[in-house]
């Protein structure tokens, strides 16, 4: 039945007649709704224009700004440092330099081949950028060439557009002159990494260009040396091609910084150093400033300030004369006989008398042990002792006084202890005695460990600054404490515990040992009336294998000298230590000479020290710079990556030569005697004359350099 129902209806509603009107009616309400919904909207958007134009219109204007105009911080040029007469021992040089920010980088690998093509960068440089963008993290920048001439700058300058993330910019780099010379002294400075700027939120550590310490003085000054950033407001198109430059604020350099150290003996030291692995260390009597601070070989600061490289950090790494190692400050060494004459003020202080004889029949009996001297020197007093380096003196007084008589002085004098130098991290060895031994090792302390500790030897390691310092207040007569930063020097310690004539003792004893028939009268001063005092000093490194120039580089003596000058009034002290250099009037001697004629007489000097680098190769730069082309021909791209700052911090930090001590100097014979007795040395007292000897010592000095 529905089918006839639902026809009916329709015919019923298509049978209604619909008029004009109600059509009318019906779309004029239509066109009223829809016209208020209109309207409202309208209001709506007119309410948000007004309000954008009138209540936002700073912040929009400033949005349209920054599409139009690209504000920029400059890196600040970082504080110079000076040495005592003003010359520059790090500064910054004007530079053409390329970065790149790899979270703005569409296309890393393009960006990279593209800008290696531009920059004619070789297999090496790319592996080390790419290394620089896996290690870098958001906007951090990293360098990406530096030292650019203009054509490779413009370049890469009319590429922008194609290359997103890539900043051509000039600069500011930071720069070290004599750079070797002053690398474990000033220390470098490298990109900021996340690490920095994670305790530092500081915009201007993720800056290209810009570079904070990481070492050395460089890192403790870092809030003087840096200065204040300045900034730059450049027109730019959609593009980020710049337009013109609209306005710029002038950055405030950083602080200068003014040491005590001579830059010119500090680069002189550095170099006479030559194919050695040293340092050397010179301290003023009068002030306690310190003039030079060396250990070479080193590694070159300026190679540092854009990220080491992975071939040049595997080349200082395998190096067996460890240049990353202060050895200066954290070289620690057995002093051997330089020892000798801070001994004499300890034994005097003991009750010795300075002109008691002792006899040396070659050595000393110690129970059923024989320690051998250098040589048979007769009868000797105290001087006669430190002249002719006889360890049988010091032996048996040793024995006799006890080396707790002696370990109070040595401490009093300087070994043993660290120094308060800002930016320096030192070691400050061991200077043993009962107590120390029994704490170390539960162990007592014998006969035996007092006959090595007195020469030097055994359980006793000190460092270079700790021989210049001991050197400058035996010379003085005074407590000097060592500084770095000129015109504020160390306050001095307590006057020392000797009188005039005990000093005078072991400084006639050092003047003979240069200027009489001592074991470095090749090393006296040719300049006139002006002479120096020293000491000279063979650390044994090895026992029970062949010991002085015999045998491999690492199983040979070390050589030390200690000096002052002039005699009549002490100015400069000087400590040498040459590693596995063999005898200290054959290697550390010649240097301390060489060092202290530059002090008077500086063209002299470079003379003789121009003459030697021919036979060297050339300087320590040029030196480095020929081995590196020649480790690349080598390994090539086959080095391993280079760890982030924190583990270069750490490598530089951990480099040591420590060697175990070697406990029974002087018992080990030489297969032969390596070195003849200084011509016309006789007897240093009335003793028979000294008798060929076919054993060695374990810590006096043969010969003298040739």
């Amino acid at each position: 039945m529905w089918p006839f129902s639902r026809r009916d209806s329709t015919r019923q509603s298509v049978g209604r007649h619909i008029s004009q009107g109600t059509l009318a009616n019906s779309f004029d309400r239509r066109s009223v709704v829809i016209g208020a919904v209109q309207g409202g909207i309208g209001v709506l958007l007119a309410a948000r224009m007004g309000y954008i134009a009138l209540f936002q219109n700073e912040r929009y204007q400033t949005l349209s700004e920054s599409n139009r105009v690209n504000l920029s911080l400059i890196p600040p040029r970082r504080g110079w440092i000076l040495d005592r007469h003003g010359t520059p021992l790090a500064t910054n040089r004007t530079d053409f330099r390329v970065d790149l920010v790899p979270e703005r980088v569409v296309d890393p690998e393009r960006t990279v081949a593209e800008l290696g093509s531009l920059l004619k960068l070789n297999p090496v440089q790319l592996q080390d950028l790419s290394d620089k963008i896996k290690r870098s993290r958001g906007f951090q920048p990293v360098e990406v060439a530096t030292k650019l001439d203009f054509d490779a700058f413009s370049a890469v300058s009319i590429r922008l557009p194609e290359l997103p993330g890539v900043i051509p910019q000039r600069g500011f780099l930071r720069y070290y002159p004599t750079g070797p010379a002053v690398a474990h002294l000033i220390g470098y400075v490298g990109p900021a990494s996340a690490e920095d700027y994670e305790v530092d939120r500081n915009p201007l550590l993720i800056t290209p260009g810009y570079k904070v310490g990481k070492d050395g003085l460089e890192k403790e000054f870092e809030t003087t040396l840096r200065g204040v950033p300045g900034a730059r407001r450049t027109e730019v198109t959609a593009t980020g091609r710049v337009v013109r430059d609209l306005s710029m604020r002038e950055d405030v350099p950083g602080g200068t910084i003014k040491l005590t150290i001579d830059g010119g003996l500090q680069d002189y030291a550095a170099r006479r150093i030559g194919l050695e692995s040293a340092a050397v260390v010179v301290v003023d009597c009068l002030t306690g400033g310190i003039l030079a601070l060396v250990s070479m070989p080193a590694f070159d600061p300026n190679s540092f300030v854009g990220g080491i490289g992975r071939l040049q950090w595997k080349m200082l790494n395998e190096d067996d004369h460890i240049p990353l190692l202060n050895k200066a400050l954290r070289g620690l060494y057995p002093p051997g006989s330089t020892m000798k004459p801070m001994a004499t003020l300890a034994l005097q202080q003991a009750g010795v008398d300075p002109a008691e004889r002792v006899g040396c029949p070659g050595g000393y009996r110690l129970g059923r042990r024989f320690f051998r001297c250098d040589a048979v020197h007769g009868s000797v007093d105290m001087r006669g002792a430190i002249e002719h380096s006889c360890n049988t003196y010091f032996w048996s007084m040793a024995h006799r006084v006890g080396y707790d008589a002696i370990a109070p002085v040595a401490r009093m004098l300087g070994l043993g202890q660290e120094f308060d130098l800002p930016g320096t991290n030192q070691r400050y060895g061991t200077v043993p005695d009962a107590a120390w031994k029994m704490r170390r090792y539960k162990q007592p302390w014998t006969a035996a460990d007092s006959l090595n500790a007195s020469i030097g030897q055994g359980y006793v390691s000190v460092s270079p600054l700790q021989l210049a310092v001991m050197t400058a207040r035996i010379a003085s007569g005074r407590t000097l404490n060592p500084s770095l930063i000129f015109g504020k020097p160390a306050s001095p310690g307590p006057a020392l515990p000797f009188t005039a004539e005990q000093l005078a003792v072991a400084r006639d004893g050092m003047f003979a040992v240069v200027n009489g028939r001592g074991t470095a009268v090749a090393s006296k001063l040719q300049l006139g009336d002006i002479r120096m005092a020293g000491k000279t000093g063979t650390a044994q490194v090895r026992a029970l294998v062949s010991r002085g120039h015999v045998g491999d580089w690492k199983s040979r003596d070390h050589s030390l000298f200690i000096g002052y000058a002039p005699t009549e009034a002490p100015r400069y002290a000087v400590s040498v230590v040459v590693e596995h250099g063999t005898f200290g009037a054959r290697a550390a001697a010649p240097i301390a000479r060489d060092v202290m004629t530059y002090l008077f007489d500086p063209a002299r000097a470079w003379d003789t020290l121009l003459a030697m680098e021919k036979t060297w190769g050339g300087t320590p730069t040029e030196r480095m710079e020929a081995r590196y082309r020649a480790y690349v021909a080598k390994v090539g791209t086959g080095a391993p990556s280079v760890g982030d700052d924190s583990a270069v911090a750490a490598a530089i930090t951990q480099a040591d030569n420590t060697e175990a001590p070697v406990e029974a100097a002087g018992t080990t014979p030489d297969t032969v005697r390596e070195e003849p007795p200084q011509p016309g040395a006789a007897a240093a007292g009335s003793g028979p004359a000294p008798q060929p000897a076919a054993d060695g010592d374990g810590g006096g000095d043969r010969g003298a350099a040739p």
